[in-house]
């Protein structure tokens, strides 16, 4: 017989802003009120766009803010703990004195127990303790009162990966439910047997991890298209632009995928032996005339401490680096010796005289509350210059998944990850040819996720990325820099997944180790998937629908192209969006259906030459 639940909520709406972000008070002024059922043991991961309302969900079942209709329920002897994205510390003057606070203070042996496996000295001064201490501090305050049912908003911000592992091990045995909100595809992947869907102020579950989703999400948006469509409803149609981009993105980065993966193997042939840390061209006078940074033999020790022994390194135009270590391993410090914000004891560093840099760190509570949209990407105008080419600060603003009618708003009233997102946009726009990534992926969510990944591809330039989301760096990263806390900088060419493999398993062949980083399927795997070299199909004779669809789909997808670029050009204009709104909605609508026919068209072009040439 199957148990009840631990707690629900049934026929919840909540106003917020002006408007209905749950439900309304009638059938027609928003979407429906939301139910939730959590039963025991549930692991559930809790999915939606940023202002979608996740963090204001955990908040009501909280009760931290009351909803303007519906019922709450809980089970009685519940116990509920909300581990908070940015907990507040209040005048608590230690990390222990924060542990032991709050409505249900734990024991204190549970606390030293906990903090003791995250590694973390409970009697640091609140006030002055990094961001990932506090973080710590919060698991093992939130972790010790031994909960029935446990909220979890972005619990790996600030966690290293050790940290990370260790927090999936406590999870993967914890015998109670718990709801998770996070932009670690790997942390969900590895832990939810459920997910929550908000979208659009409606909230859906199905019974499938966080694996399952992206073709669950699909799914759902193409029978709404159909639905949409079978009821003329152009104004429906129109509010699935972003749905629609977000799929044809998806396949667009499978793709990139394919050519990132084939970056790693012609870096992997770079890779001298095991034990050294230099990359390499057959010709090293080829590679010193496409470096654009070279670090000779540097060090860097702290007292008697070596931070990174004696290594050497060349970077070429194109590379994308991703540096991962545990708290303390040292990083920041190698991120800021190839930079040149720091002096190498030993050793030198040299820059390309062409190289122009740009960091986007994690300082996103900088942006001014005050200030507006327009300010913030446009200076206050109705132009911004890309990297050297013009565009409407509107056409701009849909590139990073924001309505353009959020042009004039207020940043105060955007959430964290909107912010995150307008600021990527705004340094994205600066002309650079070295992008410096500081933990880009905290505050934004899964869609933002693929946007971001998309636009490190199809960057012309360098980049070098700092971070702990393994999903993020396994489908971006060309080389990773692996730092163990000794000094020693290991150099891999893939992403997180190919380092932790090395690391696991010394590989000890010389054949390229690049497929490792590939990302899980929960379908059937091809050869390529599973780390091989992908092999030909047999030749099949094509049908005449596909033979013709080979001939003539080239020019049409040129045709598309075509469609795309004279669309981009009328968006443009900076009066259009002031004058004919219906237009400018009108054109964007005609790119994005000429994107999709266009992603279509490439995939089906490619299936059948992959036939032809098999």
């Amino acid at each position: 017989m199957a148990q009840p639940p631990i707690f629900s909520l049934e026929g919840v709406a909540l106003q917020q802003g002006g408007r209905w972000l749950f439900g309304g008070p009638s059938p027609t002024s928003g979407a429906a009120p939301i139910d939730l059922h959590v039963l025991p043991g549930d692991r559930l991961a809790l999915i939606g766009r940023n202002g979608a309302g996740k963090t204001t969900l955990l908040r009501l079942i909280m009760e931290r803010i009351d909803a303007d209709r519906g019922a709450r329920r809980i089970k009685p002897g519940t116990r509920i703990v909300f581990l908070e994205q940015d907990p507040e510390f209040g005048s608590a003057e230690t990390l222990m004195d924060f542990a032991l606070g709050g409505e249900l203070p734990p024991e204190r042996h549970e606390v030293e127990a906990i903090a003791g496996q995250l590694g973390i000295d409970m009697s640091r001064e609140a006030a002055t303790a990094s961001g990932g201490e506090r973080r710590r501090a919060a698991l093992a305050r939130a972790l010790a009162q031994d909960p029935d049912l446990i909220l979890l908003d972005e619990p790996t911000n600030h966690l290293d990966l050790a940290a990370i592992d260790w927090l999936e091990d406590w999870l993967s045995r914890y015998r109670g439910a718990f709801i998770t909100i996070s932009h670690d595809r790997t942390f969900l992947t590895r832990l939810t047997r459920a997910t929550l869907w908000l979208d659009r102020g409606t909230l859906r579950r199905k019974e499938v991890g966080f694996g399952g989703y992206e073709a669950w999400e699909e799914q759902v948006y193409a029978e709404e298209a159909r639905a949409a469509e079978r009821m003329d409803a152009k104004l429906k149609l129109e509010a699935h632009w972003l749905e629609r981009g977000v799929t044809a993105r998806r396949k667009r980065n499978q793709g990139r995928l394919e050519k990132l993966y084939q970056m790693r193997a012609a870096r992997a042939a770079m890779i001298s032996g095991a034990g050294t840390a230099k990359l390499k061209l057959s010709s090293d006078d080829d590679f010193k005339s496409k470096s654009v940074i070279v670090a000779e033999n540097i060090s860097k020790s702290y007292g008697d401490r070596p931070i990174i022994k004696p290594f050497t390194l060349r970077i070429q135009n194109g590379d994308r680096i991703g540096i991962v270590g545990s708290n303390g391993a040292g990083k920041t410090t190698l991120l800021k010796l190839l930079t040149k914000e720091l002096e190498p004891d030993t050793g030198s560093v040299t820059h390309a005289r062409t190289l122009t840099g740009v960091m986007i760190d994690q300082q996103r509570k900088l942006l001014e509350p005050g200030a507006t949209v327009r300010q913030i990407v446009a200076e206050g105008g109705d132009w911004v210059d890309v990297r050297g080419v013009r565009k409407h600060v509107q056409a701009y603003l849909k590139d990073f998944l924001f309505d353009p009618g959020l042009v004039d708003t207020k940043i105060g009233i955007l959430s964290g990850g909107e912010r995150s997102r307008l600021l990527l946009a705004r340094e994205f726009a600066r002309t650079a040819n070295l992008l410096v990534l500081d933990e880009p992926t905290n505050d934004l969510d899964l869609e933002t996720l693929d946007l971001l990944q998309e636009v490190i591809a199809d960057f012309d330039g360098t980049v070098l990325i700092v971070s702990h989301d393994r999903d993020f760096l396994d489908r971006t990263v060309t080389v990773t820099l692996g730092l163990d806390g000794t000094g020693k900088v290991d150099i891999v060419a893939g992403g997180y997944a190919d380092w932790e493999a090395k690391r696991k398993a010394p590989i000890t062949s010389t054949k390229p180790a690049s497929t490792a980083a590939q990302p899980r399927s929960n379908g059937p795997q091809t050869t390529a998937d599973k780390g091989g070299p992908a092999k030909p199909a047999p030749s099949v004779k094509l049908t005449y629908k596909d033979q013709r669809d080979y001939e003539i789909l080239p020019a049409r997808i040129e045709e598309l192209e075509s469609v795309i670029a004279k669309g981009e050009a009328l968006l443009n204009d900076p009066e259009l969006y002031a004058k004919d709104p219906q237009r400018f909605a009108t054109i964007s609508k005609g790119i994005e259906n000429a994107r999709a026919e266009k992603d279509a068209a490439e995939e089906r072009w490619l299936m059948l030459a992959e036939l032809v040439e098999g």
